[in-house]
């Protein structure tokens, strides 16, 4: 049996692998896997970094992603909501909370932790 729209065989992050297509909830070309974002040691699914079709890389948040398959990644995301995917941002050197400023929260330590990828930090 085939998975949604031919991508093959429902698949996992943990085989996941460079270069596979990604596709918004509505059947567009989002852009192609660079990297899973994982804590495989404690079995944790972050999210993914994409390339999108313009060539700019992407984050996506594990949570804004439905399904694997063999041969695509389905996002939870629209085409257009996909269009507003952030960009995977370097972590700020010495990082320290002090006062009323709140350490960073869930999502930008990963979009850190995409962007230390990305630049050969991680």
């Amino acid at each position: 049996m085939l998975g949604r729209m031919d991508h093959g065989a429902p698949s996992s992050w943990l085989v996941a692998r460079p270069g596979l297509e990604v596709v918004s909830s509505d059947g567009l070309d989002v852009g192609s896997l660079r990297h899973v974002l994982s804590v495989e040691e404690e079995d944790l699914f972050e999210g993914l970094v994409i390339e999108a079709r313009g060539g700019d890389m992407r984050f996506v948040d594990a949570e804004d992603v439905d399904e694997f398959f063999e041969g695509a990644v389905v996002l939870r995301l629209d085409g257009a909501e996909c269009e507003h995917l952030p960009a995977p941002q370097p972590a700020p050197g010495g990082l320290t909370a002090s006062g009323d400023t709140p350490p960073p929260g869930p999502l930008q330590r990963k979009l850190h932790r995409a962007w230390d990828l990305l630049s050969g930090q991680g």
